[in-house]
């Protein structure tokens, strides 16, 4: 999801990579830092991927064996395994909204303190752009998939069952919604207090307004 950053440490972190893997997160991350440079400079649709392998100083064609569509460089990160694991890790008898709430707050935490700009955005374009907002959802319905397998082992329910098929794709999609509004007014809200208005919304259903 757009907006979202991976969290640096799951709750059990895994050992380090070896070399090869590390070449491949710092070629990955060298291209991501090169296109979001050049789209802030230049904007989405000048950026070409001869000027994204350019800035990284890799070919196009190793661009696009680590991102397939420019969309993608935007779009894709590697915070669904981590959500997935830190939501199993969560106390069994914890109320999903409250295993969600902490579980979200992780994820977004290291993005909005180390890459604020680059949350920013990643969000921004995700409202402006349709093909980053078409990829956005082809990406959220694998992300519903993790979350409604991780779900059905805390619950016992079938994860191909309809509850937990509805239900996921109502996080995803809340989720969805409150990166595109905060891009929509202008990042002035903490998107984490906006996650939580949008499980309360989720939990108890929207307000009723004025009596």
């Amino acid at each position: 999801m757009a907006c979202m950053t991976a969290p640096s440490t799951t709750p059990a972190d895994p050992p380090r990579p070896g070399l090869r893997e590390r070449k491949k997160i710092k070629t990955r991350g060298a291209i991501r830092a090169a296109a979001y440079a050049l789209i802030e400079e230049q904007g989405y649709d000048a950026t070409t991927i001869e000027q994204i392998a350019d800035r990284a100083e890799v070919s196009p064609s190793t661009v696009s064996r680590y991102f397939p569509a420019k969309e993608d460089i935007v779009v894709t990160d590697e915070w669904d395994p981590a959500l997935a694991a830190e939501l199993r890790s969560r106390p069994a008898d914890e109320p999903w909204a409250d295993s969600l709430r902490h579980v979200l707050r992780t994820a977004l935490g290291p993005g909005l303190a180390e890459e604020p700009e680059v949350t920013r955005l990643r969000a921004r374009l995700g409202v402006e752009v349709p093909a980053v907002r078409a990829r956005m959802l082809q990406s959220t319905a694998a992300t519903g998939r993790l979350l409604r397998q991780a779900l059905a082992e805390r619950s016992g329910l079938d994860p191909e069952g309809l509850e937990l098929r509805v239900f996921a794709m109502a996080v995803m999609s809340g989720l969805t919604e409150v990166s595109h509004y905060w891009a929509e007014t202008g990042h002035r809200h903490d998107i984490r207090d906006l996650v939580d208005r949008a499980l309360v919304v989720l939990e108890h259903g929207p307000p009723t307004g004025k009596p």
